[in-house]
C-alpha cells in the first residue's frame, strides 16, 4: 500500500476483510493485502472500485458471492440488502450513514480546508442540481457537484465510414469476388446475392480549450468535459491555450480525475491569462495539424471569442484549419441558449465563415446535448 494513503482507508479495508471472515468467508491475511494493494491503484474513494477489487480478491468460489455482497452492503452502506437483490450496483449514497471517512474533499472548486466527511464512493450532499443553470450563476459547491456528474458521462465519439468493405445482407454493394467463388463451386446451381457495405471507425476528436481569463467561469468545467470524451475514446486529443497552446493528452490519462485536473492545470502556464486564438491556433496547424492530427478529425474549439490578437490572423488560421479538418465545431459559452445567433465579437466575426457548427457549452444541459449528439456529426 502506498505511503500517501490515508491510514483511515487502509484501517477499513483491513477491517472489511475481518467482517468477511467473521462471517465464514475464508479470506486471508495474503488476499486482504493484494485488495488493499489493488484499491490502491484504482480510486480510494469510489465505492465500485472497491467492491470490484474486493471481489477480485477476496472471493475465490462462486457460491460465496452472496455471502461476499450481503457483508459488502452492510458492512459500508450500512444496510442489509433487500429480499430478492440483484449482485451489488452503484446506488446514491444518503446522508447520515454511519460508515464515513474523514478524507479530505479534493474535488476541483472546493474550499480549502473543508475536510468534510465522506461516505467511501460518494460524498453525501444535499446540493440541488439544475443542468440548466450556467456555470457562472453557480456556487463552488454546485461547481463541484457538477463537475462529479460530468465525469460520469459516457461519450460516443463521431464515426467515419472507411475504404474497408463486410458483408451485410442489407448493403448496397454486390460482392461479386464471393458470388463468382461460388458459382465455381456450385457448378450449375444459381449462386446466392452476397452484399458488402463500408465498416466503420471512431474519427479522431480534437478539443481546443480556451483557458483564459475570459473564460475562467468555464475553462475548469470544458476541461472536466474533455477529461470524459478522453476517457470514452483513446482518438482523443487535449490542447489548451491563453496566450499559448499546450498539450495536455497525457495528462488526461488518469484513472482518478482530480489527478488528470491537477496534472493537465501544473502543465498549462498561461492559465487566466490573455487570449490569443488566432496565434495559438496558427501553432496547431504548423506542429500537429499538418503532421496528420487534424486529417479527417472533428475539431471542437471552445472559446469565448474574445481575441486580443489581430482577426486577420484568426482568419488566416480557421481558413486553414478547416481545409485540413473534417469538421469545425465552435463552442461559445456566450451563445446561451441562442446557439442560431452568433456572438458579435470581432474573433467570432472573423471565425463564422469557417465555423461548421455552433454550440454553447454554458450550461451541463448544453454539455450534455452535445455529446448525445456527437456521435452523429462525424
Amino acid at each position: 500500500m502506498p505511503d500517501s494513503e490515508p491510514p483511515e482507508i487502509v484501517e477499513r479495508l483491513v477491517g472489511f476483510g475481518h467482517a468477511l471472515r467473521d462471517e465464514g468467508l475464508p479470506a486471508g491475511a495474503d488476499d486482504v493485502l493484494m485488495f488493499c494493494s489493488a484499491v490502491a491503484e484504482l480510486t480510494p474513494s469510489d465505492l465500485e472500485d472497491v467492491y470490484w477489487s474486493g471481489r477480485t480478491t477476496l472471493v475465490h468460489r462462486r457460491d460465496h458471492l452472496p455471502l461476499y455482497d450481503e457483508v459488502f452492503r452492510r458492512y459500508f452502506l450500512g444496510h442489509a440488502p433487500p429480499p430478492g437483490a440483484e449482485p451489488f450496483a452503484a446506488e446514491p449514497v444518503s446522508q447520515g450513514l454511519s460508515s464515513t471517512l474523514n478524507v479530505p474533499d479534493s474535488e476541483p472548486g472546493a474550499e480549502a480546508g473543508d475536510d468534510r466527511p465522506m461516505v467511501l464512493g460518494r460524498q453525501a450532499s444535499g446540493v440541488e442540481i439544475r443542468r440548466d443553470k450556467r456555470f457562472t450563476e453557480c456556487t463552488s459547491a454546485e461547481l463541484a457537484a457538477l463537475r462529479r456528474i460530468m465525469a460520469q458521462v459516457r461519450l460516443e465519439p463521431p464515426l467515419r465510414r472507411t475504404r474497408r468493405r463486410r458483408a451485410d445482407p442489407s448493403g448496397a454493394r454486390l460482392d461479386i469476388r464471393r458470388m463468382a467463388r461460388d458459382a465455381m463451386r456450385l457448378s450449375h446451381a444459381a449462386p446466392a446475392l452476397h452484399r458488402l457495405s463500408r465498416t466503420e471507425r471512431a474519427r479522431p476528436l480534437v478539443l481546443i480549450l480556451d483557458v483564459s481569463g475570459s473564460m475562467a467561469d468555464h475553462s475548469r468545467n470544458l476541461l472536466q468535459f474533455a477529461y470524459s470524451m478522453r476517457r470514452a475514446a483513446q482518438k482523443v486529443e487535449v490542447f489548451c491555450f491563453g496566450t499559448r497552446l499546450t498539450r495536455i493528452t497525457p495528462a488526461l490519462d488518469r484513472r482518478n480525475p482530480d489527478d488528470a485536473m491537477r496534472l493537465a492545470a501544473g502543465r498549462v502556464l498561461d492559465w487566466d491569462g490573455g487570449t490569443q486564438i488566432g496565434a495559438s491556433l496558427d501553432t496547431f496547424i504548423r506542429r500537429w495539424g499538418r503532421k496528420g492530427l487534424s486529417r479527417g478529425a472533428t475539431v471542437v474549439i471552445c472559446s469565448d471569442g474574445l481575441d486580443r490578437g489581430a482577426p486577420a490572423a484568426l482568419e488566416s488560421a480557421m481558413e486553414r484549419l478547416s481545409r485540413l479538418c473534417h469538421r469545425v465545431i465552435w463552442m461559445n459559452p456566450l451563445v446561451g441558449d441562442h446557439a442560431d445567433i452568433p456572438p458579435s465579437t470581432l474573433g467570432m466575426m472573423a471565425a463564422g465563415p469557417f465555423i461548421d457548427d455552433l454550440e454553447s457549452g454554458h450550461d451541463l444541459a448544453s454539455l450534455e446535448s452535445f455529446a448525445a449528439r456527437l456521435a452523429h456529426v462525424g
